[in-house]
């Protein structure tokens, strides 16, 4: 009997977590799935404010503000580690909730330094329980989080107490001599698992052509001790980069983590990094006890767009003759997904080698082709002809036409040159860092895209260098242009748009996707976005053409898919079946990161963090806001 009592009160504690989020993706595979099914498709639209939580940044930090982007995701931490929602500020700041109320139960303030141009932004953190510590001691249940700074963190989850084992009295030190810390940051969460913390970081783009190399580090969850570490340009020293800034994924059982790989540096300009560039743009598995490499697949070689890995690798099982495979989807910003068996890194769609376009840059040697799956399908149409040109009046839309005339325009992977060339999609992607949810076990994935032209060009570095950025990205609707320290050129590149201020494409400028990975199809497309706000002065009704998005969604069991993104500050429900709208609500400030769900006291909560984003130049915020049904 107490045998069976002990295995009916095990069920009743994982039936009561089933609609928990303990991880950043929401599982260590990044599904962004929940089971959680009381808010469905029947009762969405009764969905109404919780409560709201703010940090203190926008009135204690004001003049930071503008530099920040809010992208934190919370975990709700199990019972036995306090069941608290804990998330990080752009500032680094963890602080833990109650998951009922909002009401801060406590908050661990790192300080990172404020200095630097780079923005601030913290996309998570990671819990893991330390079997090696004692039941009940202090540290057992541990946060870990990355810092602007640079510097991996290591607090108990109960109380936010430094865990005095880990590092110097829970802190390490991350950069080295090759890194210096102005030109490296980390946004995304470590990654946990099996004794072993892992964590990538952000290298400043396009400014050097020997980037600070993207060494991605693991260490002994317990002490802090090296583990081992990988870098992903072995034998390319004139260049760098090649970083892990999105989040990673792991497969205990298979004993493998999963690397996005970003593009090395310079970014638009190859000619001191000749070759595939190997293991650049790529999903790299290695060994999560050792490091060692199992298997990698580059989806981009000779990289010479900026086109980062941008997303978190998402593992599901893929169906094909009623037997499943471990697998793998990895979404690009050039539009695709790969369907990798995740044990080999062999795909499950053939790959077809694209021909590309050449450089025309003396002494450059791009790659005569591109790999491109056979299916699913491309997530946007990266053709853009005169003839295509869009605009609200005669007039712009001959311009944006005029334009389009006078660009280099090859399609997809046209390198840069001397002259403008259309970069469609441009280094926003497609998709981006907020990935995308898997639907159960459907093995259907729906996603966010941005799909606004881009334009760029290099200017020799001898000509006119007038004012240049020192940002990492232009803001919506600018243009930027940065030196490439160590080469002749400078880069300017920026959103193509109208006299008016319009994307040169048809609409939508965003929208989310349905793949069904498994049979290769696209489901269904709608417009993400409404871009009422975004002309001269706002609007009193919605325009639903699709913005450009920045943050990811999240899928439940009641058929719904979450999701901020937009420069409307919404936050939207979608039917999964269908993709239509069932709700929206209008937050304070643009919400740029991804939400979360769960289920506490028998209640469901959506949770998402609306702090706006450096890069669209709109208002910012500091605030968390929960969502739920008034009546369960």
């Amino acid at each position: 009997m107490r045998l069976i009592a002990s295995l009916a009160a095990a069920l009743c504690a994982s039936a009561s977590v089933a609609g928990d989020w303990q991880y950043y993706g929401g599982d260590q595979g990044g599904r962004h799935y929940s089971t959680a099914a009381q808010i469905n498709r029947d009762n969405v639209s009764q969905l109404d404010v919780a409560w709201v939580h703010r940090s203190g940044d926008q009135q204690h930090l004001a003049e930071w503000m503008g530099n920040t982007s809010a992208q934190s995701t919370p975990l709700l931490l199990p019972p036995r580690a306090g069941e608290s929602l804990v998330y990080c500020t752009p500032f680094n700041r963890i602080i833990a909730l109650d998951p009922a109320t909002g009401a801060e139960r406590w908050s661990h303030d790192p300080g990172v330094k404020l200095a630097g141009e780079r923005p601030f932004r913290c996309r998570g953190v990671a819990y893991y329980e330390e079997t090696r510590v004692a039941d009940g001691a202090a540290c057992r249940h541990r946060l870990y989080s990355n810092t602007h700074d640079r510097r991996l963190l290591a607090v108990d989850a109960r109380n936010g107490e430094p865990c005095a084992g880990f590092g110097e009295n829970g802190v390490l030190a991350l950069h080295g001599n090759d890194q210096p810390a102005d030109m490296i940051s980390t946004s995304s969460a470590p990654l946990v698992a099996a004794g072993v913390v892992v964590t990538g970081s952000t290298v400043v783009d396009f400014h050097y052509s020997r980037a600070p190399r993207g060494t991605v580090q693991a260490f002994d969850s317990l002490t802090g001790e090296l583990r081992w570490r990988f870098d992903p340009l072995q034998g390319q020293a004139q260049s760098g980069g090649a970083n892990v800034w999105a989040p990673m994924s792991v497969d205990e059982k298979l004993g493998l983590v999963y690397l996005p790989t970003s593009a090395p540096s310079p970014d638009y300009y190859g000619v001191n990094r000749p070759g595939d560039n190997n293991y650049a743009n790529s999903v790299v598995a290695l060994a999560l006890e050792t490091g060692e490499l199992r298997w990698h697949f580059q989806h981009v070689r000779h990289d010479l767009w900026d086109y980062d890995t941008p997303a978190q690798p998402i593992l599901f099982e893929w169906t094909r003759n009623g037997k499943a495979i471990p697998a793998l989807a990895q979404p690009t910003k050039q539009g695709f997904v790969f369907v990798l068996d995740r044990s080999t890194g062999e795909s499950l769609w053939e790959i077809t080698e694209q021909p590309v376009p050449p450089s025309q840059i003396p002494g450059e040697s791009s790659a005569p082709t591109q790999p491109k799956p056979i299916a699913p399908p491309p997530l946007l149409d990266s053709f853009l002809m005169p003839a295509q040109a869009w605009g609200l009046t005669f007039w712009d839309r001959g311009d944006c036409a005029r334009q389009l005339d006078e660009l280099d325009n090859l399609g997809l992977f046209t390198p840069l040159s001397e002259k403008l060339t259309l970069m469609l999609p441009g280094s926003l992607g497609g998709a981006n860092w907020g990935g995308g949810a898997i639907l159960g076990d459907s093995g259907v994935l729906v996603l966010n895209v941005n799909t606004a032209p881009f334009t760029g060009r290099l200017i020799p570095a001898s000509a006119n260098p007038g004012e240049r950025d020192k940002r990492d990205h232009p803001a919506s609707g600018e243009r930027m242009r940065v030196p490439m320290q160590g080469t002749p050129y400078d880069v300017e590149v920026g959103a193509m748009v109208s006299p008016l201020g319009i994307p040169c494409s048809p609409p939508p400028w965003g929208k989310l996707v349905a793949v069904d990975l498994e049979r290769g199809v696209i489901l269904w497309e709608q417009a993400l976005g409404s871009v009422h706000e975004l002309g001269p002065f706002p609007l009193p009704f919605h325009i639903n053409w699709g913005t450009p998005n920045l943050g990811g969604g999240i899928a439940t069991a009641g058929g719904l898919f979450f999701i901020g993104a937009t420069m409307d500050r919404q936050i939207r429900a979608f039917d999964t079946h269908s993709g239509d709208m069932l709700w929206k609500y209008t937050l304070p400030v643009d919400a740029t990161a991804t939400p979360m769900t769960y289920t506490y006291k028998g209640r469901q909560y959506v949770v998402i963090n609306a702090g706006g984003h450096a890069m669209f130049g709109r208002a910012h915020g500091d605030y968390l806001y929960a969502f739920a049904l008034e009546s369960p």
